[in-house]
């Protein structure tokens, strides 16, 4: 029988976020990846969502570690909670392992956890596999794309990606190993979809800087730079820029000075003599000596820069002349929180810079072009697009077709589709449990589709609670059921309704009551139904209607 190699995305496919890729071979797995996505807007109470690993979970002796790309959140996020199911190693990149050490000491598991660091350019071997670290560029320092080994073949995993051959630390992404790799033979490609959509090259992250240093010259005003804190090279080019213009900076929000401390004690930032100050000493200066770095740039509520726009910050009040540069795109999802903090900003008299065309943002992702030069040098005999939305996917194997791929050498999956390579052929096999697992507060995978859908039936209609006190002794009512409504309609203003809503239980309650032998379920039974077709007649909504009996 033809030796097999299967690779399995249990997240990161037909959505953006929670990217995980199990990789099975010789009976032996590794995982690439552990990330978590944002909820959205109608996932009311939900914290974060993580890739369900019920299929880990059944395979845990047979995992011989988990690989990390970079450090941003669509990475890592879920390591904590995946770890509590499955403990495994953990190998990446030292800045990685600095980001993920603050996660596991926060959720306790530091002790319990063996955290690998591993150099660009070494190699690592984990049972039947040897995973071999590349250095690329993306919007955070430290990232790796993997060459994975196997007796099989080589796989190359990309991570997220772009070609930047100015980047801010000096090292660019090692073509040359993946034009090697090329040469050797690739098996097969897993590459980043996310800009997939956009034709050219992405900008250097150097031209922000050149921004930076404009925003800065002759600027009289309090400058306020939002972005994402785990942008290192970003942050860099602020302090760069401020020292250069002999402003101080301040730092606000508690990812971002987690982030400065860690980059900074493993020395991914050099910060300029003098440049950094405590955020309350800040306040002495006068403003045009002045730069504070903050978190918010997705309007985020509990962020730094939203509590500055709607007065609640403790230590910085902001209004004319303070300028705000916004150094960051909106997540998709995201618009309308980020415009109601500029909106606010503009409100209190703020200079807000956003303007996409100013260059203040440039994406971590490979556009068009640095996609094709990708596929041309490893020249892989299969490809499978990962990271992205169904759309991203499909362009994604156009343009390896574009190349030269024949389509049937193209896996187009999606979470939890088994992916089975021999030497010679791609086929899609049969799938492993993949979802989605809500995170609510400390409870992980209690909250499920049943709880979701009470919590948008009580957002949008509302609660009715019938309270029915029944005799013991003769199962009659002993007065009037009380009724009880949140998120409904204002009881004082419609007392007439419910009015009506009391005899229509009261009626429902009796037919039921004087039926001797019937049990308190029928008895919710029939009065939830009344009240439930009563409200639906004459408000047209469906509120949640709980009948609770009480028997005295």
């Amino acid at each position: 029988m033809a030796e097999k190699l299967k690779i399995i995305p249990l997240g990161g496919l037909n959505e953006i976020g929670k990217n995980m890729t199990a990789y099975e071979y010789g009976g032996e797995i590794i995982v690439v990846d552990c990330g978590m996505a944002f909820p959205g807007d109608d996932m009311y109470g939900i914290d974060c969502i993580i890739p369900d690993v019920t299929y880990l979970i059944k395979n845990r002796a047979r995992i011989r570690g988990l690989f990390i790309t970079h450090g941003h959140e669509d990475h890592v996020g879920a390591i904590p909670y995946v770890l509590k199911q499955v403990n495994m190693p953990i190998y990446c990149t030292r800045f990685t392992a600095g980001l993920i050490q603050l996660k596991l000491e926060e959720h306790g598991l530091a002790k319990s956890t063996k955290l690998i660091t591993v150099e660009p350019g070494r190699s690592v071997r984990a049972g039947k596999f040897t995973v071999e670290f590349i250095h690329v560029n993306h919007s955070i320092a430290d990232s790796a794309a993997f060459a994975i080994h196997t007796h099989m073949g080589t796989i190359v995993h990309t991570g997220d990606f772009k070609i930047d051959s100015t980047p801010i630390d000096g090292e660019v992404m090692d073509l040359a190993r993946l034009g090697e790799l090329g040469k050797e033979g690739v098996l097969a490609l897993c590459a980043d979809s996310t800009n997939v959509e956009r034709p050219g090259y992405t900008m250097s992250e150097r031209a922000v800087g050149q921004t930076f240093m404009r925003q800065f010259q002759g600027c009289e005003e309090r400058i306020i730079v939002t972005t994402f804190a785990s942008n290192v090279h970003r942050i860099q080019q602020v302090l760069d820029a401020a020292a250069a213009h002999g402003r101080k900076v301040a730092v606000t929000g508690r990812s971002m000075e987690n982030i400065m401390r860690v980059s900074t004690e493993l020395g991914y930032m050099k910060v300029p003599k003098n440049t950094l100050v405590d955020i309350n000493k800040i306040k002495g200066l006068p403003k045009n000596k002045q730069v504070i770095v903050t978190t918010g740039s997705q309007g985020e509520e509990m962020s730094a820069l939203y509590r500055m726009a709607f007065s609640t910050h403790k230590q910085v009040e902001v209004g004319p002349g303070d300028k705000v540069i916004i150094s960051a795109s909106a997540i998709p999802g995201n618009e309308v929180t980020v415009s109601r903090v500029i909106n606010e900003l503009f409100r209190k008299g703020v200079k807000v810079i956003y303007d996409r065309a100013d260059m203040l943002h440039v994406s971590g992702h490979a556009c068009q072009e640095e996609l094709k030069i990708v596929h041309a040098l490893t020249r892989p005999r299969f490809f499978i697009p990962l990271h992205g939305e169904q759309r991203m996917l499909q362009i994604h194997s156009q343009l390896a077709q574009q190349m030269g791929m024949d389509r049937s050498h193209i896996a187009i999956a999606d979470n939890g589709d088994v992916v089975e390579i021999t030497a010679k052929t791609l086929k899609l096999g049969s799938a492993v449990p993949a979802g989605e697992v809500y995170v609510d507060g400390s409870g992980v995978g209690d909250v499920g589709a049943v709880v979701m859908r009470d919590r948008k039936r009580l957002a949008e209609d509302g609660m009715v609670v019938v309270v029915m006190p029944i005799s013991s002794h003769d199962g009659g009512l002993l007065s009037p059921p009380e009724i009880v409504t949140r998120g409904f309609i204002y009881v004082k203003e419609s007392g007439d309704l419910m009015k009506e809503l009391q005899n229509i239980a009261m009626d429902a309650a009796d037919s039921v009551t004087r039926k001797r032998g019937r049990d308190d379920g029928e008895l919710r039974g029939v009065v939830k139904s009344a009240v439930s077709s009563y409200l639906f007649k004459t408000t047209k909504r469906s509120p949640m209607v709980i009948p609770v009996v009480t028997r005295l």
